[in-house]
Parts: C-alpha cells; sequence; structure tokens
C-alpha cells in the first residue's frame, strides 16, 4: 500500500493531519525549520550560542528551557516565534493538498501555527461557539468556506497547537502541551453523560464542536508530521484514541503515517504501532507531496 492507495480507496473515512514537512519541503534552506527559529530565540534571549539543539533535550523543553534562561522581563516568545511564519506563501503542493481535502469534504487537521494552508484557499476563520471562545484554546474555531454544523464531516482547517494570529493560542513548550492535555482530559472523561468514555451517542459529548471530535471519528492520515518524542500532546491523544477503540470496538477507525526519508527509529515504530498506525515509507518527497493529491 501506497499513499496513492489510501488516497483513492473509498472506503477510507479520511481526515489529514499535517505537519510541518509541508512548509520544509522545497523550501529554502532552514527557513521553516523549528529547531532554527528556537536557536535563533536562544541567542537573542540569552548568553550562550548553541550551534544545534543538544541532546538529551526535546525541542519542548528547550522552549522551556529557553523562557526560564531569557534575561528579558519584557518577553513574549509566543509571539517572536510568529513573528518567523510572517511572508510564509503556499506553493503548489499546498494548494494541491488543500483542494483534495475540499473535493473530499475531508477535515484538514494541522499542528503548524501559520496560516498558509487558508490561506491559499481563501478560506475565512469562523468559531462554532463564539459565546465560550478563548484565544488561549480557541480548538473550536476552524478555517472554511462558511460555518459548518459537522465537523468529522465537512471540509475545514483546524489547527491542534494554536493560530498565528492569536499568539497566546501557540503551544510550544512542555507546560503548554501539559496545559492541553489538562483541558482534553477534562472534555474526554469528565461530564457524565457528557464525556467521550461513556455508552451516550459519541456525536454528543463535550468536545463534539471541536477538532478532538475528527481526531476520534475519523480515519487519519498523518502526512509531514515527525510524530516524535516531543509531540506530546498530540502522541497522548493517539494512546486515548487506541484506549476509546478497545472500549468501543465498534467505533474504532484507521491510521495511516507516510513518511519518506531516513528509517523510523525502533521506538518511534513501536509507538505508531501501538496506537493502531499502519506505518508507510514513501519512496522519496516528491511522492509524498507529489502527483497522488492531485488525482481523484
Amino acid at each position: 500500500m501506497n499513499l496513492n492507495d489510501i488516497l483513492q480507496n473509498p472506503s477510507h473515512n479520511l481526515a489529514l493531519v499535517i505537519g510541518n514537512g509541508i512548509n520544509r519541503y522545497n523550501s529554502d534552506g532552514n527557513i521553516n525549520s523549528w529547531d532554527a527559529m528556537l536557536l535563533d530565540l536562544w541567542i537573542k534571549h540569552t548568553d550562550d550560542d548553541p550551534k544545534d539543539i543538544p541532546l538529551g533535550i526535546s525541542l519542548t523543553e528547550f522552549y522551556d528551557a529557553l523562557d526560564l534562561s531569557s534575561k528579558s522581563k519584557t518577553k513574549n516568545l509566543q509571539k517572536e516565534f510568529c513573528d518567523f511564519l510572517v511572508g510564509w506563501n503556499a506553493k503548489s503542493h499546498h494548494q494541491a493538498i488543500v483542494q483534495w481535502a475540499r473535493r473530499h469534504n475531508a477535515p484538514l487537521l494541522t499542528t503548524n501555527f501559520d496560516e498558509t494552508l487558508s490561506d491559499c484557499a481563501g478560506l475565512k476563520l469562523h468559531h462554532s461557539d463564539a459565546v465560550r471562545f478563548t484565544d488561549f484554546y480557541p480548538w473550536a474555531s476552524y478555517f472554511a468556506e462558511g460555518e459548518i454544523e459537522h465537523p468529522e464531516k465537512e471540509f475545514a482547517i483546524w489547527h491542534i497547537n494554536g493560530i498565528k494570529r492569536y499568539s497566546r493560542s501557540i503551544r510550544l513548550g512542555l507546560s503548554h502541551y501539559m496545559g492541553s492535555v489538562e483541558r482534553a482530559r477534562a472534555l474526554i472523561h469528565k461530564g457524565g453523560a457528557q464525556r467521550l468514555f461513556s455508552d451516550k451517542k459519541h456525536s454528543e459529548w463535550n468536545g463534539c464542536n471541536t477538532w478532538l471530535h475528527i481526531i476520534f471519528n475519523k480515519d487519519l492520515l498523518f502526512v509531514g508530521l515527525g510524530l516524535d518524542t516531543s509531540e506530546i500532546f498530540l502522541r497522548w491523544l493517539l494512546i486515548e484514541r487506541a484506549k476509546y477503540f478497545k472500549a468501543f470496538p465498534e467505533r474504532a477507525r484507521k491510521a495511516f503515517y507516510v513518511h519518506a526519508g531516513r528509517e523510523l527509529s525502533l521506538g518511534q515504530t513501536i509507538f505508531l504501532k501501538s496506537v493502531g498506525c499502519e506505518i508507510i515509507k514513501e519512496p522519496s518527497y516528491e511522492a509524498l507531496y507529489g502527483d497522488s493529491w492531485s488525482g481523484v
């Protein structure tokens, strides 16, 4: 099986989960590298001048170390990180992936903060729960042509880890991710009959108007996303997803992790398989971002 097979199989009920690989493909140098941007902030705010992020610390922990080590009293690291994203533009592969999702009414979730994907389709930001909207966690906010009623059935673009225009929503550090876990855990496990893990109709729960509903109700296709140990929040969600399907096997959905380049580590392979992801290796990044998206 390859990416093309997945995209052309009508039995799959797909949602796309897109990472920063889509921005790094065919980019100029390290312009779109999280590592490079965090290093720039480190150099700006501390007396150290590291050449790379050292072994023994994850990207999320490096951000927290930066926050703790900074000598600036007026810093706003989330806002400064967003400033790096200004001027990012969509390329043909961005447009092809968005148009595929649009044609198939497939929700598109992204861990990216930039709005390149929504910009290339001319989409507007909507809030499905405007009364309780918070720019800390805009999980019920999405980019689409108009308002939607069913997150899992309609095309829209959702941001898992925050949106550039709301700098306080940007999840960069381990402490940020732990806050996301706490918020998601409350939606998933608390609230009696309104929690996800209940026998009640699963279309009616605390998170049904957020992107969380898509995670638990669609076949997921991961593209351009490392899903390594830095992705604490999303990896935790995949564990909860697997537990949910084990408790309610009739609700189980598939997941596909498609990648190119170097081989996955043994630990990453063990994790992905344990949470129900089928791992598929494409022969090149061209195959990952190229012609497959222009088909049916």
